[in-house]
């Protein structure tokens, strides 16, 4: 079953620092295969980041929390992977 995929107001915003072409190739991305697999594809955070999840796409990161109860990720931030933390 795939998860219904929700944007914060603050990733239109990461997304307007990428190049057109890879915006588009990592939302396709999030929408086709991070949808329906969220915690096979992700990796879990520790630490001040916990409860929340990261996608890898090359040096790009997308930074989510996942809602079983309501088959929900929410999208937080996608960035490169050097800015994505901060």
């Amino acid at each position: 079953m795939a998860y219904k995929v929700v944007y914060l107001d603050s990733v239109g915003q990461d997304l307007k620092k990428l190049d057109k072409a890879i915006a588009r190739k990592i939302l396709n991305r999030i929408e086709t295969y991070l949808a329906c697999d969220p915690k096979e594809l992700g990796k879990s955070l520790k630490g001040e980041f916990q409860g929340y999840w990261r996608y890898r796409w090359g040096d790009y990161r997308v930074i989510y929390k996942i809602s079983e109860r309501e088959i929900l990720i929410t999208v937080l931030r996608i960035s490169n992977r050097k800015d994505v933390y901060s």
